[in-house]
């Protein structure tokens, strides 16, 4: 899986170059530029803040794409609909995960904001993990965004953290309980690990409890989308060789039994503190000597 989005810089530029620009408000433009006073002004003086240009861009889109967090603040204040789609689907926080804005990201959520789009659409989690905007995946899921959510084209956030070789927000996603299996036309994470050859989170899915041996569409496993010979080869070929220890196995079996509850419940277990770091993907933590 190849992850070929443009943004943020699609409704800038392209639209630019296709005329849009100079369909769109002086509200819109005091909004991407970020000129807070000059918007108080516009809306103080009765300046609609939920006109929509030509690609259905209201005001508050082009704030969040460009992180504008002052006029992303003016505008929910002045009544501008937190929702609102664009010709391609997004909402203000799909841009503001995009722009990497945890400021604007914030903003929205507080004035309830969709964290969870309808099925089979490209998700503000998504977005996030496409650009390894860490904070702002934290604080979707904070907000009750959901890990599987599945975009027909894209897969899971975990695909799209994976095949953008981001691997905090792989972990991230995986911590919050996110199925380190599902698949999206078959294709796993683990696949699109292996495209990318990423040691890291190859290590990562398997162990977390990747399926070494799932298939795709085109009947191949991970393994077979690393070059022979690489390092991604010879770490698919090590857990091949090697299987998990007994320790990993139970690990793995209990994240999939807690899921997204996992760090809490192992948190409040009565455990020694290297048995719990061991539980949670944790660093141990450090042995002084006495």
């Amino acid at each position: 899986m190849e992850i070929t989005r443009n943004r943020p810089s699609l409704y800038g530029d392209i639209a630019h170059g296709l005329g849009f620009w100079t369909e769109r408000s002086e509200v819109h433009q005091a909004a991407a530029q970020g000129r807070a006073a000059r918007l108080r002004q516009l809306i103080g003086d009765g300046a609609a803040v939920n006109a929509a240009a030509a690609d259905s861009m209201a005001p508050l889109h082009e704030a969040c794409i460009r992180g504008q967090a002052r006029c992303v603040a003016l505008l929910l204040a002045a009544g501008a609909q937190v929702d609102a789609r664009n010709i391609d689907g997004s909402t203000p926080l799909c841009d503001a995960c995009a722009a990497g804005s945890p400021d604007c990201v914030r903003l929205l959520l507080e004035y309830g904001a969709a964290v969870n789009p309808p099925l089979f659409t490209f998700s503000p989690l998504h977005e996030a993990c496409l650009r390894g905007n860490l904070d702002c995946a934290t604080l979707l899921i904070q907000h009750g965004a959901s890990t599987e959510a599945h975009d027909c084209h894209y897969g899971t956030p975990l695909h799209v953290a994976c095949a953008s070789k981001h691997y905090h927000c792989a972990k991230l996603l995986l911590n919050a309980g996110a199925n380190v299996n599902a698949a999206t036309l078959h294709e796993t994470a683990l696949h699109c690990a292996a495209k990318t050859r990423q040691v890291d989170l190859i290590e990562l899915l398997v162990e977390f409890g990747a399926d070494l041996h799932a298939r795709d569409n085109a009947d191949k496993k991970a393994i077979q989308y690393a070059p022979l010979g690489s390092p991604a080869h010879l770490c698919f070929r090590f857990y091949e060789d090697t299987p998990l220890s007994l320790q990993q196995m139970v690990r793995a079996a209990l994240r999939r039994i807690l899921g997204a509850n996992a760090l809490r419940v192992f948190s409040q277990l009565d455990l020694p503190s290297r048995m719990v770091a061991f539980l949670s993907y944790a660093p141990p933590p450090p042995v002084f000597d006495v």
